[in-house]
């Protein structure tokens, strides 16, 4: 953590993320398209701006596209893309937005970990 009780130095510089470039060079059309994107894919429950992000990372542009597809394939995805595994309660978010996009009521991802800890447990 920084900084360090009693620490006076300046803190290092942070790297650049690649967001920060992409805003920086892309053009206003494009940024405008990718907030829009990130609007409407807050307008499903448990989709905030973070998780708007990982979904577009995975061409989900709308409630639309989530129609079909399988949360547990999207979460793979997302952990192959970033060379890690991801909190499970993301997969349970997939699988949530999905659920509603095929016309389910609106439930909490913490539901959908109960459900798949009761799976996981047989």
């Amino acid at each position: 953590m920084w900084p360090w009780p009693g620490d006076t130095q300046r803190a290092p510089p942070r790297p650049a993320s690649r967001a920060s470039v992409f805003y920086k060079t892309a053009g206003a059309a494009v940024r405008e398209d990718h907030a829009m994107t990130a609007r409407e894919l807050q307008t499903i429950p448990n989709v905030g701006p973070a998780v708007a992000r990982k979904l577009a990372r995975l061409d989900i542009g709308c409630v639309e596209d989530l129609r079909g597809r399988d949360g547990e394939e999207l979460f793979e995805r997302l952990c192959g893309l970033d060379g890690c595994r991801h909190d499970p309660c993301l997969l349970d978010t997939f699988v949530a937005a999905v659920d509603f996009a095929e016309g389910a009521p609106p439930r909490p991802w913490w539901e959908y970990s109960r459900e798949r800890k009761a799976r996981a447990r047989g």
